[in-house]
């Protein structure tokens, strides 16, 4: 961490802020909201903590820790935001940091904006960031030590 290039660095230094901030630090990776605007509050980003470009590349500790991490996630999305389903997305293409996109779905989920759709996003489907911040911080609250 720390290179002033990366903008994954500045993001888990503390120099870069998401809304709601950074939700949990586990295992050699941090969750935080995405990273720019987004059209589904409770879309949360897991980001390796160290340089590595794809899941293929994480340590053996982190790699071990990633599926548990991704379970007990997508599960808090889902009990804290009523969400119906929670997508997984791994596309590696931007960053120096592997990153997983979690990816909620509700009821009232337009169409067009699930599955893949929700990259796809227009501008008038961004949601306002205290939205994006109160739904990041549901999430939080959910993953806190003694929540199931």
């Amino acid at each position: 961490m720390g290179d002033a290039r990366c903008s994954a660095c500045d993001l888990l230094a503390g120099a870069r802020s998401v809304p709601g901030g950074l939700l949990l630090r586990q295992g050699g990776f941090a969750l935080h909201a995405l990273d720019g605007p987004s059209p589904i509050p409770g879309w949360l980003v897991l980001t390796a903590e160290r340089h590595c470009r794809a899941v293929a590349d994480l340590d053996p500790e982190a790699a071990a820790a990633l599926g548990p991490l991704v379970q007990r996630v997508m599960r808090a999305q889902r009990s804290a935001l009523q969400a119906e389903h929670v997508y997984l997305f791994a596309i590696g293409d931007q960053l120096l940091h592997a990153h997983l996109h979690l990816v909620p779905r509700y009821a009232s989920t337009p169409g067009r904006l699930r599955g893949r759709g929700c990259f796809e996003a227009r501008p008038e489907d961004l949601r306002p960031a205290e939205e994006l911040a109160a739904a990041a911080r549901l999430v939080a609250e959910a993953l806190a030590p003694g929540r199931p």
